[in-house]
């Protein structure tokens, strides 16, 4: 038996526990297990403990809680899930009579923690006269489930658990081919390449009908073909309610430096698979502003898809680019086009490196070749070997030297995007034969390479935002697939060839591009749809204005796409204004949130108004950008008919971006505006605490 740690109190003064005081001695607990946490042993047990917002998060999700629950969470670490569910279900109307709680944990280190968690979720309960009891399993859930599974149609059939409710955040970790693990789980009939979704698949076999199931998991099974018989089953099986995405990747489990992209899904396992499906995102768990939008489960996943990829757009900006790109009717096939992987895996082909070309140069392209949309070689930066020897053995892996598009199979967490393409050209590479490294994928036709003009046309299409951001709708790796450009629709080869006309020595710019996609490809044709949100016109908006912010050097909470929206809303500007046609125009914060769902395709959830409000809108106060109630100044600041006005003064700075009086208005606006300089003057001197970081190195807070 483990030592059980003292609990904090967590009690109110009626008696009744505290639920944050619960939940925040459950966070401790976390937090303390997580600092002590090897990280080697972490990464071999795929092991990454889920943090308070998270977990609220997760379990607020639930809608339809039975009274009697039975709930499971699989890799349940300290508890930090099962401690949230519980502070839900004990504030559900009507509440539960009782709750069986079921974990699975392997780890030793856990174990006292989770233990310590059981106990005081079961105190909980009972001071609302629930029933409590829990059972803590110390065991491999694969190889518990794969019993269970296996003795019920056995002659003397094991008694199979009745779970009802699951929650979980599984552990993310690649399965050997040869190991224990995959031979127990192709006993039962699965094939699949990662624990998480191993968990899963066992997990959804064991819950009743009508069980409700929430999961903190990488995006990676939404589309590929290793994870396709799990999605195929998983989507046959259960109904998808709910998926919650994280814009940015690393804020999930940033304790853990995780940099696989996460989402949260909410399923019910039930034969019900028409209601729409409910998308939300924002940038931080933590954070209040949450973007929402409904969708036909037609549009999650595509009837005549047969891999069934999962595709999440979280907003109309993301639909509208869906629209477009699928009006592209050209595949790869149609272009004759054949998309390899890169044939040198470097380690395998030691003997072929070498660091200068001998006899006959045959140079190595990696992904750091690329540069400014063509291949530079040879290139100073990389420091492996940049040729490969004429040897026996080249043969196999060399190929001619001919225009090829050439695109990066990895992107890492500091790139903009997903996709980077490159033009391989012959007349710049002195050589007749090239090697393409295994992180770089090449478009080839079956016999050699592209026309030049198909070669530029591609590349700049494949460059384009529009290309990137549908792509990641159905794609959550941080890894492009061959596979992936079949998924791809494309020009036709007229329109490619096109494309490339433009394309010259020097390759375009992100904005030349994306206006050469839109005018060759006429995607935003304003006949077709009055009101269609031109998708990267908006986006290219929003990032104008969140780089004023930044440039204004506004307080970092607010340098953002909710505060960059609340300026354009201010402003009166929409994808098509231009800057120099900005007005000031009262507004209220509700008319402002209407004005970022009808002219962006952001659609903030209600109770956003007052993250907007508190977080975006006092801050501009503050700094001199926005006025209240100028029209009533008797009118309370919390009156719901408060209106918001530009400074005039910032006005005439914002007229002004992008043309050559912005330098000389930004400096005297600068110098002008005492409210944005004494903020700064403030936040620069605060007291600042010393804090050192488990690597020993210094920092002040």
């Amino acid at each position: 038996m483990h030592k059980i740690l003292t609990t904090e109190p967590f009690e109110s003064q009626e008696g009744f526990p505290n639920t944050g005081a619960f939940l925040d001695s459950v966070e401790q607990i976390r937090k303390k297990v997580q600092s002590s946490l090897v990280k080697e042993s972490q990464i071999e047990m795929g092991q990454f403990l889920t943090s308070l917002p998270v977990a609220r998060l997760m379990a607020g999700m639930f809608t339809h809680l039975p009274s009697e629950i039975r709930l499971v969470d699989a890799g349940a670490g300290i508890g930090s899930l099962s401690a949230a569910f519980i502070t839900q279900a004990i504030q559900t109307d009507p509440a539960p009579k009782s709750i069986h709680l079921t974990a699975f944990e392997l780890d030793t280190a856990m174990i006292p923690g989770l233990e310590r968690t059981y106990l005081a979720c079961q105190k909980v309960c009972r001071s609302f006269k629930i029933e409590c009891d829990y059972v803590i399993k110390q065991e491999d859930f694969i190889k518990a489930s794969v019993d269970v599974l296996l003795g019920k149609d056995s002659l003397f059939p094991i008694q199979q658990p009745h779970f009802n409710c699951a929650i979980m955040n599984p552990p993310y970790r690649k399965i050997n081919s040869d190991s224990q693990t995959r031979r127990l789980l192709k006993s039962i009939g699965i094939e699949t390449t990662n624990l998480y979704t191993a968990f899963l698949w066992l997990l959804i076999r064991q819950l009743d009908p009508e069980s409700e199931l929430v999961a903190i998991i990488p995006r990676s099974f939404c589309n590929g073909s290793y994870f396709r018989l799990f999605r195929l089953d998983f989507l046959k099986t259960m109904a998808v309610r709910r998926i919650h995405v994280f814009e940015k990747r690393d804020k999930a489990f940033q304790e853990g430096e995780v940099l696989q992209e996460n989402i949260i899904i909410y399923a019910v396992k039930t034969e019900d698979h028409q209601q729409k499906v409910i998308i939300t995102s924002n940038n931080d768990p933590a954070d209040e502003d949450f973007i929402t939008r409904q969708v036909e489960p037609e549009q999650l996943v595509y009837p005549d898809d047969p891999d069934a990829y999962i595709r999440i757009v979280p907003d109309q900006m993301g639909h509208q680019i869906s629209i477009q790109m699928d009006s592209l009717r050209t595949t790869l096939k149609d272009l004759g086009i054949t998309a390899s992987t890169g044939r040198v895996v470097d380690f395998r082909a030691r003997n072929l490196l070498r660091e200068k070309p001998d006899h006959e140069v045959i140079p190595l392209i990696y992904p750091g070749n690329f540069h400014n949309g063509y291949i530079l070689w040879p290139c100073d930066n990389i420091k492996k070997p940049s040729a490969l020897s004429a040897e026996e053995g080249v043969k196999e892996l060399a190929i001619p030297a001919d225009y090829y598009v050439l695109v990066k199979r990895f992107s890492s967490k500091e790139e903009k995007r997903r996709i980077s393409a490159a033009i391989y050209d012959p007349s710049r590479i002195p050589a007749k034969r090239i090697g393409i490294e295994n992180h770089v994928n090449y478009l080839h036709r079956r016999y050699g390479g592209l026309s030049e003009n198909l070669a530029r046309g591609i590349t700049l299409y494949l460059n384009s935002t529009l290309v990137d951001q549908y792509f990641r709708q159905f794609s959550g790796h941080t890894q492009v697939n061959a596979a992936d450009f079949q998924k791809l629709k494309y020009p036709t080869e007229t329109q490619l060839l096109e494309l490339g006309n433009y394309t010259g020595s020097q390759f375009p710019g992100q904005d030349e591009i994306d206006k050469l996609i839109e005018e060759v490809l006429a995607l935003n044709d304003e006949g077709k749809n009055q009101n269609a949100i031109n998708p990267i016109r908006a986006k290219k908006r929003i990032r104008e204005a969140l780089s004023i912010l930044q440039i204004l050097n506004v307080p970092r909470a607010q340098q953002n796409d909710r505060s960059a929206l609340t300026l354009l809303a201010l402003l009166n500007l929409k994808a098509n204004t231009k800057w120099s046609e900005a007005n000031s125009t009262l507004i209220g914060v509700t008319e402002m949130m209407d004005y970022f769902r009808d002219y962006f395709g952001i659609n903030y959830a209600p109770n956003t108004r007052e993250t907007v409000r508190r977080q975006t809108i006092h801050q501009f106060m503050q700094i001199g950008l926005v006025l209240a109630n100028p029209d009533n100044p008797s009118r309370p600041i919390n009156s719901p008919k408060t209106r918001y006005l530009i400074d005039e003064s910032a006005l005439k700075l914002f007229r002004s971006f992008e043309t050559s009086d912005w330098d000389g208005n930004l400096r005297d606006y600068i110098r002008k505006a005492t409210s944005l300089n004494n903020l700064q003057v403030r936040e620069r001197s605060m007291p600042m605490i010393p804090v050192s970081l488990p690597d020993g190195e210094g920092m002040f807070l």
